[in-house]
């Protein structure tokens, strides 16, 4: 680890004594909540969930976070300890398949807006190409090549702190547009492409976003 960090806990003994012991037990509620099988509430929360973050690891543990969405309830659950979600076109840098097929652990995170608790599901995935399923998460004609199906272990609920904190649903804490990050003058520059342009490279995410979402 980068020297950068100081005073950093880096045994389990460490976090005990330091954080653990200073900080308390969590409370019942918090310890008790998490359950090992999609009942009433999780169906009814993916359901009306359009957006998730699917977090993934190679087999050398070096980690990603990707967005998944589409509309409420894209995600079908398959039974009480089954998902899939359809994968839908990208940038085919399949960065999440390629960690799945290496590490099937994933977490995944499930998002409503204007609601500030979230849904958590640890499980293991697999990348899957049943027909049926496929078939079924089908849009416009447009059938998805594989998804990624989810067996689950652990389910439980989180609290609303960071949203409020945040103000992520309250628009009168979002930047006006031109103060946003231009992300077309963000790739030019990272990825160095040659003789490519700014507006070009808006041009090419437009494109993208208007021809190839299914």
């Amino acid at each position: 680890m980068s020297a950068v960090f100081r005073d950093v806990i880096s045994t389990e003994q460490q976090f005990m004594k330091e954080l653990r012991e200073p900080l308390g037990n969590p409370s019942s509620l918090a310890a008790n909540k998490v359950v090992h099988a999609l009942d009433r509430h999780c169906r009814e929360f993916i359901s009306k969930s359009p957006f998730l973050a699917m977090a993934t690891s190679d087999a050398n543990g070096h980690c990603d976070v990707s967005p998944r969405g589409d509309a409420p309830g894209f995600v079908l659950v398959l039974d009480d300890h089954h998902l899939f979600i359809p994968e839908r076109p990208g940038n085919r840098r399949m960065d999440s398949i390629q960690n799945i097929v290496a590490n099937p652990h994933v977490g995944l995170l499930f998002f409503i807006p204007g609601l500030g608790e979230t849904l958590r599901i640890n499980g293991k995935a697999v990348v899957c190409r049943d027909p049926e399923l496929l078939e079924k998460t089908a849009v416009s004609g447009r059938t998805p090549m594989y998804g990624i199906g989810v067996e689950v272990e652990e389910v439980y609920a989180h609290c609303a702190k960071a949203f409020i904190r945040s103000g992520l649903w309250n628009p009168d804490s979002w930047l006006a547009k031109e103060l946003l990050p231009s992300v077309p003058k963000m790739l030019a520059d990272h990825s160095k492409t040659p003789n490519s342009t700014v507006e070009e490279v808006a041009s090419q995410l437009q494109d993208s976003y208007k021809n190839r979402l299914y």
